[in-house]
């Protein structure tokens, strides 16, 4: 089985955090969400990983690597591809058109789920869904009397479904997806000016492809920085027993950590109550603070902080009593000294 990852978006919505790193990149309880999403529908898939590919912008070599050093930890061939303009999810996949063979999972790459069941790997494929308060933002399917999928409709403005597609997709066949989205690409048949993989899907169901559910107990999105932070805390909770102790490593004086949390390796942290719900990056300094369901990335100081539902990037400093922040990387914000 392949796993394809189309990751090329710039993450805007969780802006200052993705100027110097792509939002697949950012570490949620110690892991990136790409390392994350690759693992859990590995461990979904119940059976060998042979391929996973990504397909990214111009992320730059590093971001390049320690995407094929994902893969290798799978036992999988790590590939790349480049999608150079967003022009929908179908075409994002066609960038990945050479490994679009067998059967293969796609996962859009900013979204982590949990689910509990073993994938049917017998029928044409299996979508992803959960039920939504507001089903207008997303793709939704419609289902029949057994449990079949009957159509697929691309952010309806009136309601048809509350089942909305979570952006991980199954396929028995990726030459027949692919045939499919070619067809709609050659005839430049577009919803909203760009290329849906929900057209492609639609067209294969009206050929008879049966298409199953694949229900999730939860779905986590990491598209900005409130739900990033909220995602953080639930990987934690699930996570508990591997998130309650830190390396030895690690300098904690006159302090209280209270689990769930992740320390990482080199942190000190000192005259300060962490937890529950926080994440703290290799390298981290945090004193005389007080810091709960937040995420603090790698090389960071903090000194007297007062946090909740805050995310700090990677090599910032930050000094002062401020409940709730959104500071990015390299930034410095300095209320203790404000001469």
């Amino acid at each position: 089985m392949k796993i394809i990852v189309p990751m090329a978006g710039r993450g805007s919505r969780l802006r200052p955090h993705t100027l110097t790193v792509p939002k697949p990149l950012i570490p949620i309880a110690g892991k990136p969400i790409v390392q994350r999403l690759v693992e859990d529908i590995a461990k979904v898939a119940g059976e060998n990983i042979e391929e996973v590919a990504f397909i990214i912008g111009d992320f730059g070599d590093e971001v390049e690597k320690s995407l094929l050093q994902i893969a290798e930890r799978l036992g999988a061939k790590g590939s790349i591809y480049r999608q150079e303009e967003a022009l929908g999810t179908a075409h994002a996949i066609k960038c990945a058109e050479q490994s679009m063979t067998g059967n293969v999972v796609v996962a859009f790459a900013d979204t982590l789920f949990r689910a509990d069941f073993t994938l049917d790997t017998n029928s044409d494929g299996v979508i992803w869904v959960k039920k939504v308060e507001d089903p207008s933002a997303f793709g939704v399917v419609k289902l029949d009397d057994y449990g079949f999928i009957t159509d697929f409709v691309e952010k309806p403005q009136t309601f048809v479904s509350d089942l909305a597609i979570i952006g991980i997709y199954y396929f028995n066949s990726g030459e027949k997806l692919m045939n499919e989205i070619n067809h709609i690409m050659d005839n430049d048949i577009k919803v909203s000016g760009e290329y849906q993989l929900t057209t492609a899907l639609e067209n294969l169901r009206q050929k008879g492809a049966k298409f199953s559910l694949g229900k999730v107990d939860d779905w986590m999105d990491c598209g900005n920085k409130n739900a990033t932070v909220e995602t953080n805390s639930k990987i934690l909770a699930y996570e508990k027993e591997e998130m309650s102790h830190f390396t030895s490593t690690c300098t904690i004086e006159n302090s209280l950590i209270i689990p769930p949390c992740f320390i990482g390796e080199n942190v000190k942290i000192m005259n300060s109550k962490i937890g529950p719900g926080v994440s703290v990056g290799n390298n981290t300094v945090i004193i005389n603070s007080n810091i709960e369901n937040s995420l603090i990335q790698e090389n960071t100081k903090i000194n007297h902080g007062n946090l909740s539902n805050s995310m700090i990037g990677n090599s910032a400093q930050y000094y002062g009593v401020s409940r709730e922040i959104s500071l990015g990387d390299y930034s410095v914000l300095d209320f203790l000294n404000k001469d």
